[in-house]
């Protein structure tokens, strides 16, 4: 847990006179995050690339309609999620992997309740979907996982409607990758790996025609192991608020399990003064597809429809 003496010592580097009192959520992308982030690793002893993209994720909950954080909010976002990133690993602490790997050092492998955990506690959204099925990169001594995914059969409906009217994909055909995991210790190309042998493990079952997955530019990321691994952007899907509850976010389908009667975001905010929703105008996110057999049609910006959520 972090030291008010940790929490003063950063205080006092980010109340430099030559950096901005506040910043622009946008900002955080790019070099803001890093120079934010710069005393992370060796004051708190967590992933850099982790805790960035939950500061990231956390951010639009203190700012306002421009985009502007304040530099105090900015760094209780660090703080806050640097402790509960601690917490996460300590939970999973025998799981995390103690050297650097090669390709070769790792094979393919249908997982279980270890990538439950992993997924569980170091993935940004936590839990999987129910139903999934679980793969990874493991040790081939140990059988530590190494880079993770979960996949799950497709229940968004307008992701299903539009694959239906637009390629003539039935929803039964088509899965979904929800969650995609990497330790620091995986070699750079592991994920694309791993997204290939997926698709070859589909392959012999037969019966999948299409995997999806969700990629949000508001955490920075781009798609480029998609890309990489045979998978092409399809759709984009119009942001909705981040939804906060005590500090920390929540995403819709939590929402929906933990208040059943609550319709909405802007409803539970109203009923609950601990739920909180972003404000800041968000970027679309994009769905990309992956076909199981045969090359993933490019399509050109003009053919990727835009759904609501």
């Amino acid at each position: 847990m972090l030291t008010t003496a940790v929490v003063a010592k950063a205080d006092n580097a980010y109340l430099n006179p030559e950096l901005p009192r506040t910043f622009r959520t946008e900002d955080s992308r790019t070099q803001f995050t890093d120079r934010l982030l710069d005393l992370a690793p060796p004051l708190w002893g967590v992933s850099r690339r982790e805790l960035v993209v939950r500061t990231r994720l956390h951010l639009p909950c203190y700012a306002d309609s421009a985009g502007r954080v304040g530099y105090l909010g900015a760094l209780a976002v660090v703080t806050s999620n640097a402790a509960r990133l601690r917490r996460d690993q300590h939970a999973v602490r025998h799981l995390i992997p103690r050297r650097e790997y090669s390709l070769s050092d790792l094979e393919f492998r249908k997982v279980g309740e270890d990538a439950d955990r992993v997924l569980g506690s170091l993935h940004y959204l936590r839990n999987a979907r129910r139903g999934s099925l679980n793969f990874a990169l493991v040790d081939k001594i140990s059988g530590t996982p190494v880079t993770l995914c979960s996949v799950s059969p497709l229940e968004w409906k307008r992701v299903a409607d539009q694959l239906a009217l637009q390629f003539g994909l039935p929803q039964e055909s088509v899965w979904d990758l929800s969650r995609v995991y990497s330790f620091d210790a995986a070699p750079p190309n592991a994920v694309s790996y791993l997204l290939a042998q997926v698709r070859k493990y589909f392959q012999k079952r037969g019966d999948v025609k299409l995997l999806t997955t969700v990629v949000d530019p508001n955490l920075g990321f781009t798609g480029s192991s998609y890309l990489a691994s045979n998978w092409q952007r399809w759709i984009t899907v119009r942001a909705r608020p981040y939804l906060y509850y005590r500090g920390s976010y929540m995403s819709l389908r939590q929402m929906r399990v933990a208040f059943p009667a609550i319709r909405s975001i802007d409803e539970l905010c109203a009923a609950d003064r601990r739920a909180r929703r972003s404000v800041v105008d968000l970027d679309d996110s994009w769905i990309f597809c992956c076909r199981i057999r045969g090359a993933t049609e490019r399509l050109a910006p003009e053919e990727q429809h835009r759904i609501l959520r």
